[in-house]
């Protein structure tokens, strides 16, 4: 059993997060609220999302797993608009989730299950530094190093955070010291990851007003932020490049 009502921004935002690197998830439900753990199909990076019954306006549920098309979702959720709420139901019969908006009702089929990749098991990382920056800082630097590069370098020097991309040509940099950060502990840090995910993940973190990263060197990044007015928590975790000698 599945009946939930929901703002449609807390629910765009909950998709989009999980969308941005996969197109099909399980959806596992308890009666607490909703869960997602999804990894890209070419294993570089892995989301996690939890959504508590305290984002929506009304949620009932028992312990289940739902198969969602997401690209579908996402293209029904653009006919919602901001103050919108929407109606979910599960028909269980029929194997399909109802959605209802401003008088609209959508019924999507739902996915085996089984069908779809096995979640991923998230590794526990006890990494050296930890940052927490601006959603909308750590979007402009992205946005930055895409003008120059395919790669950016992600670390820490001293009390200094830094974001860097250097090309053929040209590089481009970001440093932030402490006092510009709204957090920093410091620890030795460098690792190289792929813009194309640092893109589509800042997409959705550089909405945000509090984005926490945590980095090593050569290691994993994991980001990590709130989303549904902090009801809901998105974390990613993204393999680095490492670079040869």
């Amino acid at each position: 059993m599945f009946k939930a009502v929901i703002g449609a921004e807390k629910l765009k935002e909950a998709i989009e997060s999980v969308s941005t690197l996969v197109d099909e998830a399980k959806l596992k439900l308890t009666t607490e609220g909703l869960s997602v753990r999804a990894v890209d199909p070419a294993n570089v990076a892995m989301v996690s999302l939890d959504l508590a019954g305290d984002a929506f306006d009304s949620f009932e549920a028992t312990d289940g797993e739902l198969g969602i098309d997401l690209t579908k979702l996402n293209g029904i959720m653009e006919m919602a608009d901001k103050g919108d709420s929407i109606e979910l139901d599960l028909d269980e019969t029929a194997h399909k989730l109802i959605l209802r908006m401003r008088g609209l009702s959508y019924t999507m089929s739902l996915l085996d299950p089984s069908s779809i990749r096995k979640e991923p098991k998230v590794p526990a990382l006890e990494l050296p530094a930890h940052i927490v920056i601006r959603g909308e800082d750590l979007k402009r630097a992205v946005k930055a190093a895409e003008k120059v590069s395919d790669y950016m370098s992600i670390g820490v020097r001293g009390d200094i955070f830094f974001m860097e991309a250097e090309g053929d040509t040209d590089n481009v940099q970001l440093e932030m010291t402490k006092d510009q950060l709204i957090e920093l502990k410091s620890g030795e840090a460098k690792s190289l990851f792929s813009l194309d995910y640092l893109t589509d993940i800042s997409k959705i973190a550089g909405k945000t007003p509090e984005v926490m990263i945590d980095v090593g060197k050569d290691y994993p990044l994991k980001i990590r932020f709130k989303i549904a007015e902090g009801h809901g928590d998105v974390s990613y975790m993204l393999a680095p490049r490492v670079e040869s000698e």
